[in-house]
Order: structure tokens, then sequence, then C-alpha cells
């Protein structure tokens, strides 16, 4: 069985290809979409990251494709219905790197609260600004989580490990497993004009994209902060940025864009907005543990037809 790795993937996962028997492994993580076409109908199996995207018209030409594995947890970069139809299993590992994802959620959460990134970028211009860089609490604030699966289960840990009240919206989820978690389970609305801060841990789809647009972020409490370490488009940027000018909303996080990189955009030039580069499952622990994962996964299928987190059988 050949295996094409065409995104990135750290040595662990390789390694768990190249020791496993029968399986041929090739590392080609600099492809264009015409190049991945014109070669992938020799392949079993997959394996990707954010980058590389699987259309219904790759699809079309992996004659011998059986499986997608995905590295990490999104996957609106996969076409499931062709996938489906084409009669080829789309896994993620969506727990390697949920608690890495968590712990940049409340690093925005603190860095946002207490002005972190213009205090570092002012002093590195040799100001002393501290009259103008007073912070807030997270002490007995209330954060909203909107989604509640891994990542938002552990945020919603940690947050409460430094007393903030979590309150939670997953129409997805009971309110009686919300409430075991010790969140309060709350419908949209209530957590929009409720929360402090609001974070948001839920996939791209047509029912989240544009979620949060010019109406619901100015149903927000004023002075409350939004986070986004889960996929770009769920986000309105151009309305966050008003809402983020006009002062109704006391600050932003980004870790993820519409468009990555997203280039100079308009909400980089508000001292209330901060951003990272797609960072939340940038680390070296999570990174392995995907790559673990997703490896493992994959052998398991091409050998048996079964495996972990099939998200289309």
């Amino acid at each position: 069985m050949k295996i094409l790795v065409s995104d990135p993937l750290s040595d662990v996962g390789i390694d768990i290809f190249k020791n496993s028997p029968d399986i041929e492994v090739d590392v080609k993580t600099d492809l264009t979409p015409t190049e991945l076409e014109e070669i992938i109908g020799v392949y079993h199996g997959l394996s990707i990251r954010s980058k590389t995207k699987v259309t219904e018209e790759l699809l079309s030409k992996a004659k011998n494709l059986k499986v997608v594995g995905r590295a990490g947890i999104g996957l609106d970069n996969v076409d499931i219905p062709a996938a489906t139809k084409a009669g080829v299993a789309v896994m993620n590992t969506p727990f390697g790197n949920a608690i890495t994802t968590a712990e940049h959620t409340i690093a925005m959460i603190l860095s946002l609260s207490r002005n972190i990134p213009r205090a570092t970028a002012t002093m590195k211009d040799g100001k002393w600004e501290k009259k103008n860089l007073k912070g807030h609490e997270i002490y007995q604030k209330t954060l909203g989580l909107v989604g509640i699966g891994n990542i938002g289960s552990l945020v919603a840990e940690r947050a409460m490990g430094m007393k903030m009240k979590v309150i939670g919206f997953d129409p997805y989820q009971s309110p009686e497993s919300i409430e075991k978690m010790g969140i309060r389970p709350v419908n949209f609305d209530e957590i929009l004009a409720e929360s402090d801060y609001i974070s948001i841990h839920t996939p791209k789809t047509a029912e989240t994209t544009n979620l949060f647009n010019k109406e619901t972020l100015y149903k927000m409490k004023k002075g409350a902060m939004l986070i986004n370490c889960a996929r770009g488009g769920i986000v309105n940027e151009d309305d966050l940025h008003e809402a983020l000018e006009s002062n109704h909303l006391g600050g932003g996080a980004l870790d993820v864009f519409v468009t990555e990189p997203p280039g100079k955009i308009c909400l980089m030039d508000l001292d209330n907005f901060i951003c990272t580069s797609h960072l939340g499952a940038s680390t070296y622990e999570a990174q392995d543990n995907v790559a673990r994962d997703v490896a493992n996964q994959i052998v398991e299928y091409l050998g048996t037809g079964k495996a972990e987190n099939i998200v289309n059988q």
C-alpha cells in the first residue's frame, strides 16, 4: 500500500509509516494542486494538514485512494460528500492538539486582558506606557463558550481553575451533559448578552460562517472581548473591526483568518486587537501527537478497513 504525505508531518508519524509492514510512504509537501492531481492515482492513503485541498476533482483522479487522514481537527479543506461518494474514508485526530489549542485560548484571554502585546511592543520602542496600559482581572468574569467539544471543555476546565464563571452554548450537546462539566448552559442570545469574554470552538460550516457579524457583535455586552482560535470565517473581520474601532467591544483576538496569511488587514491597526499566525496547534507536543494519531489510524484502516475518528462512515 502506498501513502502520500502531502503536508508537513512530524517525524513521529513518518517513522510509523516507514516501520509498518507492506506500507510504502512518499513525502512530497511542496506539490501544486496540478502536480498532486497528476500523481494521486497511485496512492491508497493520503496524509494532510490544512494546506492540501481534497476536492471533488482531485478525488476523481484518485482511483486507488481508500483513506484521507487529517493530522488535526478541521476538515473544511476536504470535500467530505465527494469523498463519501467516491468510497474514500475521511478521518481526523480530534484529541492530539486539543490541550495545546485550549492553552493558546487562555493565553489570548490573558494577553488581551493585560495588554501584554502592546506592553512588549512599546517597551521595545523604548517607552514606559504603564499608565496607558491598565488591564482587567479575569477573576469572577464570565466566559462564554460557543462550542463545548474537546477543546471547549478543556478551556472551561482551565478558566474555572482561574475562578472564571463559565457559560456555554452548544446545540449538539444536552443541557445535562453541559452541566456535568460545571458549565451553565444558555442559548446563543444569552451568551452574547452575558459574557465578558466569548471564545469560539466550533467547526466552520454553512451554519457557523459569519456567525459573528455586525448584528451579533453588537448584541455582545459593551466592553466584552472576543477570541477565535477555531476557524477563520466564523467571525466577519470587517464587522469585528467596526465593533472594536467604535469601542463597543473591549478587545478582539484572532488566531485564524478568512485568508491565511491575511496580509496587513485593517484590524491590525487597532490597539485593542491582537493576533497570532494560526498557532493554536503549533507546539512540538501537539504536532507529535497528531502525527502519531493520523499515521496509526491510516495504517490501521489500510490493514483492517476500520479505524477511529472516521467522520463519513
